[in-house]
């Protein structure tokens, strides 16, 4: 398999009905609940291209341009944007649906970087299946 083929096929995609649970004092998704989703997303994709332990090492520019009200169904989409040695760079675009009609747009969208582990938690190779 070639790595183009291993990053398409790593590409993971979560839904998730936002409930009054998850909100703030707007009534909008909380900042910190969508930042957790978003870096589970990135962690299984992660995962799924490299079937590696993977840590989180860091978030990269997380842009908030939409709020995302309540009741609503969100969309999260992980993609593999780099491969490194031992990391790599996940983006993750979060998209609103609303719930009785077809319209969709973007919310959030940001960049993790992962780092396989061995068993001893120190990094190692990523490995390539081809």
């Amino acid at each position: 398999m070639t790595i183009e083929e291993q990053i398409e096929k790593s590409r993971t995609s979560i839904f998730k009905a936002v409930f009054p649970n998850t909100t703030n004092h707007y009534d909008t998704l909380f900042g910190g609940t969508a930042m957790q989703l978003m870096d589970e997303v990135a962690f299984i994709t992660a995962t799924r291209f490299s079937r590696q332990k993977m840590v989180t090492v860091s978030s990269d520019k997380i842009d908030f341009t939409k709020p995302i009200p309540s009741g609503t169904i969100v969309e999260l989409v992980g993609g593999v944007k780099h491969v490194g040695n031992t990391s790599l760079k996940v983006h993750v675009d979060v998209f609103i649906e609303e719930m009785y009609s077809s319209q969709r747009e973007s919310a959030i969208s940001g960049e993790f970087t992962f780092v396989a582990i061995d068993e001893d938690r120190n990094p190692t190779t990523i490995v390539s299946y081809q």
